[in-house]
């Protein structure tokens, strides 16, 4: 299981070698056990491939075949690599490397720089952007916000892809890839790129790969001697390789085959980045000898959503599609996939909405439940559905946890509890270590109930909150842990960047999903032109996109629901379609087999089963301009638009609101959310009725909180006003 899961979060460890093999499945065992010569580990989704390669490390240091600082473990995400170093270390395989590409490169590259080249490694750019604007200018070629972040992009997979300036347009027309400007604008926007990075004495990411490659192939020496270190090297998500990043692997081999490799074809989404299966594809072909062992046991997902998703890979086609794997679930049976066809976006949103505020009612945990989507831009009306609903959400790629400003200087503050001991005053009425630490962290804003409203904030409570949680945790875990203990704790996650968990639904797109899981999973907007996504036009590109779907239902464990809107817009006209993807698969859409175990799927057009009724187009009342945005449409006017907002009455609606929120023991935006207050005091309704034609004001609100904005909006002391009318 992932970080996000419900895994043991203080596991003890084995006593003996031959102890860490309990508990794995034959498959996993069998990968465990292969500790020399070549393997390759073909793992689908759900069935435990992490668990499998940790074990295997764990396995051959704690039988003493293998030295710790022998190991190379590498993947592609920090996260990935520190859930990987969390879980060596609760094995008792500590002193092992798991690093991403980049970091292990990197470590390399700063220690031999001066051997191999003198001075000083030149400063490591951390956002190129900026330089790549720089450049566009030199060349007098003009680029809005989002080309510039695409012909980014389009430099950073030509140097992965080894690929220089001068061959850039060939390259691209050879791979049929969209350049997102003229190719020999690009190429000459990546000329002045590389020149500018020379002038300033700066690298970016991808010359860490680069210029670790050139030394190792100049330098025998060096070579040599980073391979007297790493004599056995495991590699993560092996499908996700670039050209470049199997080269650097290659030199770190030599002519050595003590190499483990773990990845599933079907899970390939990142080509975009010049990823490519083809490596893992190929592994057999280039290691003859190589040991080959099949996870397909699915620990993961229900039978219900392990049949969707090998329906849904049973349409693909091409290479990857040749070699996928069939998914047998270890799971009893859950319910079925839902799918939910609406009028427009805004409703597919609040029904969404509606739906997990339901299954968090029913006892579903709010950080065991995601929304995932194509692109990022979908993500705001999901937003404030969330927050119309009262539920709390977190969008993922946030800074990393122990990043965090608040959650460095609670370790600060932490530690220095403990330094003091039973002499420092705070702690006197501390009973136990939680007592101590949310006595600590009340020093730093902490507090047992949340705070108003959301935004930063509520993010800085939450990551206190979830320290709080972890000493608990800890606490219950390992019997008479002192402060000491829990600082220890925190400081061996923190290198490993294990972070505990912060609760809310999760807000993703399907690609920052990738690795992830949850209890119920919620896909959204699958219609044409966004699943697939419009500028996927080859054959290649589409079978990506359904890759990207598969892992989106693989992201399931329980609950899974797929939803679509007819139109982007309330009154628009219904020229959507359904994702192709989807075709047999839900009901009624053709005959590929059941979709379910013995049913056929829970399908449901919203407007006809009553929750809903269709919308006319929304229109601004200060201008007559058709709105599309959620925001705008909740205000009924252009955001640009003058406002006829009382603010007087929007600062009493506002005082209402924290005083209803600390009765309720909740965040602020699930009474109102700042737009449905500037809503209420813009349009100052006077009945029940004008009240609820107001966005983010439903019959549940309009019945828990209706008196009370009536009343201020009428002038009168709150609590009065709807019942005595």
């Amino acid at each position: 299981m992932t970080a996000a899961t419900h895994s043991t979060l203080f596991p003890q460890v084995p006593e003996t070698a031959d102890a860490v093999l309990d508990g794995l499945d034959p498959e996993q065992r069998e990968v465990a056990l292969a500790l020399t010569g070549p393997v390759c580990v073909l793992a689908g989704a759900g069935t435990g491939k992490t668990r499998a390669i940790t074990h295997r490390i764990a396995y051959g240091v704690r039988s003493g075949r293998l030295q710790p600082a022998s190991v190379l473990a590498v993947t592609f995400t920090n996260r990935a690599a520190g859930e990987m170093r969390g879980r060596l270390r609760q094995l008792g395989a500590g002193g092992v490397q798991a690093r991403t590409f980049h970091s292990a490169a990197l470590r390399q590259l700063q220690f031999f720089w001066p051997k191999a080249v003198g001075g000083e490694l030149p400063r490591l750019l951390e956002r190129k952007i900026q330089l790549v604007a720089d450049a566009a200018a030199r060349c007098r070629i003009r680029l809005d916000r989002n080309e510039l972040r695409d012909v980014t992009g389009e430099i950073e997979w030509a140097k992965v892809t080894q690929t220089v300036p001068a061959d850039y347009p060939a390259v691209v027309a050879k791979a049929h890839r969209d350049a997102p400007r003229d190719p020999a604008e690009i190429s000459q926007i990546y000329a002045m790129y590389e020149q500018l990075k020379r002038d300033r004495s700066v690298i970016d990411f991808e010359d860490v790969l680069l210029l670790t490659v050139g030394i190792l192939q100049d330098r025998h020496d060096i070579a040599d001697q980073i391979r007297s270190q790493y004599q056995h090297f495991v590699v993560d998500e092996y499908q996700d390789v670039s050209p470049l990043q199997q080269r650097l692997l290659d030199l770190w081999l030599g002519d050595r085959d003590n190499l483990c490799v773990v990845g599933d074809a079907s899970q390939t989404i990142y080509s975009f980045t010049g990823a490519t299966p083809d490596h893992l594809l190929n592994f057999r072909t280039r290691h003859p000898g190589a040991t080959v062992v099949k996870l397909v046991r699915d620990y993961r997902s229900t039978p219900q959503v392990v049949h969707l998703a090998n329906g849904l890979l049973s349409q693909a086609r091409g290479r990857a599609a040749d070699h996928r794997l069939e998914l047998v679930s270890q799971r009893d049976p859950g319910p079925d996939p839902g799918y939910t066809e609406y009028a427009d976006e805004p409703t597919e949103a609040e029904g969404t909405a509606r739906r997990i505020r339901d299954l968090i009612a029913a006892g579903v945990p709010a950080g065991e439940i995601a929304v995932l989507y194509r692109i990022n831009a979908q993500s705001e009306v999901y937003e404030q559905a969330l927050a119309d609903a009262g539920v709390p959400y977190q969008l993922r790629g946030a800074e990393r946890f122990f990043e965090r400003q608040e959650v460095r200087e609670a370790g600060v503050a932490l530690r220095g509890a403990a330094r003091a001991g039973g002499n420092d005053s705070l702690l006197d009425d501390a009973e136990d270590l939680p007592a101590q630490v949310r006595a600590v962290l009340s020093t730093k804003g902490w507090n047992p109930q949340p705070p108003a409203g959301s935004g930063a904030v509520r993010d800085r409570w939450e990551s206190l909150a979830a320290l709080v949680r972890l000493a608990e945790d800890f606490s219950r875990a390992k019997s008479g842990a002192t402060l000491s203990d829990l600082v220890a704790e925190l400081d061996e996650r923190a290198a490993a960047q294990h972070a505990p968990t912060v609760q809310g639904v999760t807000l993703a797109s399907l690609h920052s999903a990738k690795g992830l899981e949850w209890d119920a999973v919620f896909l959204v907007g699958l219609t044409e032109g966004m699943m697939p996504i419009t500028y996927a036009k080859t054959d290649e590109q589409i079978e990506e996109e359904r890759r990207l779907l598969y892992v989106g239902v693989t992201r399931a464990r329980l609950h899974l629901s797929l939803s679509w809107a007819l139109s982007r817009s309330p009154g628009g006209r219904a020229s959507r379609r359904p994702s192709r993807f989807l075709k047999g698969l839900r009901p009624g859409s053709g005959s590929l087999g059941t979709v379910a175990s013995g049913t056929s799927g829970g399908f449901e057009r919203a407007a006809a089963a009553g929750r809903r009724k269709p919308r006319g187009p929304v229109l601004c009342r200060v201008c007559g301009t058709t709105l599309t945005e959620a925001g705008a449409m909740k205000l009924m006017r252009c955001e640009d638009c003058p406002s006829d907002m009382d603010e007087g009455l929007y600062e009493r609606l506002r005082d209402w609101r924290a005083e209803q929120a600390r009765e309720l023991g909740q965040p602020a935006y699930c009474v109102f959310t700042d737009k449905t207050l500037m809503a209420i005091a813009e349009r100052v309704p006077g009945s029940g009725g004008e009240l609820s034609s107001i966005s983010g004001v439903g019959a549940r609100k309009l019945d828990r909180f209706g008196a009370d904005v009536l009343a201020i909006c009428a002038g009168e002391d709150r609590g009065a006003g709807l019942d005595e009318d």
